[in-house]
């Protein structure tokens, strides 16, 4: 059986359950879905539970069902660690079997900051570990008289920049963003992303972060299945922040969006609107940045219903020969301790209208089963990591 569009969606962070390593990094007992539904009296999510997450995963409010709409299985992470980077580059045939360098304990080096004001002309203010909307507060209006730059951490390999929108600049941001890439190119502070975080208002009580976030990964340091679509003359269509997370490699267009709602409405209307041979590529961030490393599980249900509402639109819009593979890149459960990703297991959800049968499959040893399967399906060059299903689609 084979599809002419593929449409993968990436609930970013929506886990189901720790992985096998998950007390290395520190995960027992986590488990973003399932612990989300606990602590807030169970989820809303019919579509999600028509494709056979039910079947799947014990959640709260999600039944298993007689005869689910898909095939389903849970995938286990190859590579180590937790992060977006790490994850998204596996399900497209890269194993990172080295960790990014993270910097969480103590910020960045002073060898680094000293090299990147330099380079900007510009001071850093923060430096350290810490929750973006909180250190914006914290530091937002010193910023403003000062136009000192607020550069922090997390747990995962970035160096996020804070500027104010209209007073710094978009524009200026970028290119202090760009010169942090070249820099931390270097081996010694090879970072996985710089991420410019751009807000507005004008004091600590009314500052927020706006939709003009900017990734700027690394570039994948192998082919990845994006490069063979795009190379065999397939479009290869980033809605959200997919592009970024490649670099652009093997991108052929790309859609921003402003939120999840925003990126799903882009995908249902590129879905019914547009003709396109390939894969469409979408990611969905707010379920990680608004509410898992915000520890906040009301919000994420919020966010999940919400999404499976707009799923239940989108799989009206699909086409006969198209397949939908719904996933996640890792875990963060918001009742888990700190702020930090979860290493866990994610769901591979595949559904068509021509199915005829429908079964739960095996779990996938990578993620990279995912760009295994798109790459059988387009017939192009495919991973070494991870095993194709489309055989197993009646």
């Amino acid at each position: 059986m084979r599809f002419e569009r593929i449409i993968l969606v990436v609930m970013d962070s929506v886990g189901v359950g720790a992985a096998y390593d998950a007390k290395a990094y520190g995960d027992l007992n986590t488990d973003t879905l399932g612990n989300t539904a606990k602590v807030t009296d169970g989820l809303n999510l019919p579509n999600l539970q028509r494709l056979g997450l039910g079947n799947l995963h014990p959640v709260k409010g999600v039944l298993p069902i007689d005869k689910p709409l898909g095939y389903y299985k849970k995938l286990t992470e190859a590579s180590v660690g937790k992060d977006t980077l790490t994850g998204h580059w596996e399900m497209m045939g890269i194993l990172v079997d080295k960790p990014f360098k993270t910097f969480s304990a103590n910020g960045f080096p002073k060898e680094l900051i000293d090299t990147f004001e330099k380079s900007t002309g510009y001071k850093v203010i923060g430096n350290k570990s810490a929750s973006g909307t909180e250190i914006i507060k914290e530091l937002g209006e010193k910023h403003l008289k000062t136009k000192e730059l607020i550069v922090y951490t997390s747990s995962d390999s970035v160096f996020q920049i804070a500027a104010h929108e209209e007073t710094f600049g978009l524009n200026e941001l970028y290119r202090c963003c760009e010169i942090a890439r070249e820099i931390t190119l270097n081996e010694k502070w090879k970072i996985g992303r710089i991420i410019a975080r751009p807000f507005s208002g004008n004091n600590y009580k009314n500052f927020i972060r706006t939709s003009n976030r900017r990734d700027y990964a690394l570039k994948p340091y192998k082919k990845t299945v994006l490069n063979s679509l795009s190379e065999g003359g397939y479009d290869v269509i980033s809605v959200g922040k997919i592009a970024d997370i490649f670099d652009y490699e093997g991108i052929t267009e790309y859609i921003k969006s402003k939120n999840n709602f925003d990126g799903m409405l882009k995908t249902i209307d590129f879905v019914k609107n547009k003709c396109f041979k390939g894969l469409l590529f979408v990611n969905l961030v707010d379920f990680d940045s608004l509410w898992g490393h915000r520890r906040n599980p009301h919000g994420y249900k919020n966010q999940l219903e919400e999404f499976d509402i707009q799923l239940g639109y989108l799989i009206k819009e699909l086409k006969a020969d198209d397949l939908l593979i719904i996933t996640a890149d890792h875990g963060n459960d918001p009742t888990h301790i700190g702020t930090d990703h979860t290493r866990e297991e994610v769901p591979l959800l595949y559904f068509s209208k021509r199915f005829t049968k429908t079964k739960k499959l095996r779990k996938g040893k990578s993620f990279a089963d995912i760009g295994a399967t798109i790459a059988d399906n387009f017939k192009v060059e495919s991973p070494l990591l991870g095993k194709s299903d489309l055989k197993k689609f009646e």
